[in-house]
């Protein structure tokens, strides 16, 4: 990523600063490396600094004595917000788990403080939570973080996150305007699925067919629009979907359950059917080269990071996330 220049000066980075080694003398103090690691995380400074509770000209002086003492230009000035440069993010992969973890220690209501930490409040899809980010939290919560679960559509609970209701979410886009921090979290891939009853009647028609093939099939949707149905059909077949279901139920879980049992077809997130397809009781009706593929953000409101325990939650459903 390119560095200096006028759009650097712009961000409080010093311009024509000689390398220097990381480990060069005059190391730099917690304070700056928590306010770096702010800065890094939400893409802004006047985000890094509400999530601080500190001004903005104390945070952008603060990045520059940061940049001072390592010799290095940390930011890159954007139209909107900062972008990290290559040395940024080696830093922030090397102090990101120990000062969380000094926080989760050290911090108010830390793991080992004597006060108890506020719960770490977490919203999203139910499907996804309930598979996906509740059983990798265990070992958190072992350790004495305490958890408040919301389930949801993501625009309501985003809207809820501004308010100061939820701590992070899990949205299904990535949040428009400023003041909330996303990052990637994982991708989900769609597939066209039925029970073997219903597979040995359509799969080789699916597959020279296309989309006639399905003609006249009940289908199972969460919502009587056919959302995740209508996008998979212009998606993959390139034609819109007119169709009733047979069935709505407004959970995907639900929808799983009545097409195993035979109900119709459906399209559901890979991960949620997982299990069914290694087993046999459902069956991929059409395998297409481009699958649909949405991809979940994970979002947090500025100023939870005062509990340490948000940061915990959220760097670790991170973690998780690129390791799977």
């Amino acid at each position: 990523m390119p560095g200096g220049g006028p759009a650097a000066a712009a961000a409080g980075a010093p311009t024509g600063v000689p390398a220097a080694p990381a480990h060069g003398p005059g190391l730099p103090d917690l304070n700056l490396l928590r306010t770096f690691l702010a800065v890094y995380r939400a893409g802004s400074f006047t985000t890094g600094a509400r999530m601080l509770g500190l001004s903005q000209p104390t945070v952008t002086t603060q990045i520059r004595t940061l940049e001072s003492r390592l010799g290095r230009e940390l930011f890159e000035r954007l139209p909107r917000g900062v972008a990290p440069t290559p040395f940024a993010d080696e830093l922030a992969g090397r102090v990101v788990e120990p000062l969380d973890a000094l926080g989760a220690v050290h911090g108010p209501g830390g793991l080992l403080g004597a006060g108890e930490a506020e719960p770490v409040h977490i919203a999203g899809p139910a499907e996804y939570l309930s598979h996906c980010v509740l059983p990798t939290l265990a070992g958190l919560v072992d350790k004495g973080v305490r958890l408040r679960v919301t389930f949801g559509l993501t625009d309501d609970l985003l809207e809820a996150l501004r308010s100061g209701r939820h701590d992070l979410v899990v949205a299904t886009v990535r949040p428009r305007g400023r003041n909330l921090a996303s990052v990637p979290l994982a991708d989900e891939e769609f597939v066209l699925v039925a029970a073997p009853a219903w597979a040995e009647r359509l799969s080789a028609r699916v597959a020279t067919d296309g989309a006639a093939a399905l003609h006249g099939v009940p289908l199972v949707s969460y919502a009587e629009d056919l959302p995740i149905l209508r996008r998979y059909w212009r998606h993959v077949f390139g034609t819109r979907l007119a169709a009733t279901p047979a069935v709505t139920v407004p959970d995907l879980r639900a929808v799983l359950a009545a097409v195993v049992g035979g109900a119709g077809a459906s399209v559901l997130p890979r991960y949620l059917c997982a299990a069914e397809l290694a087993s046999g009781a459902l069956v991929l009706l059409y395998q297409p080269e481009d699958p649909p593929i949405n991809t979940g953000f994970l979002v947090q409101r500025p100023g939870s990071a005062t509990n340490p325990h948000v940061a915990v939650v959220r760097d670790h459903l991170i973690r998780v996330s690129h390791e799977a």
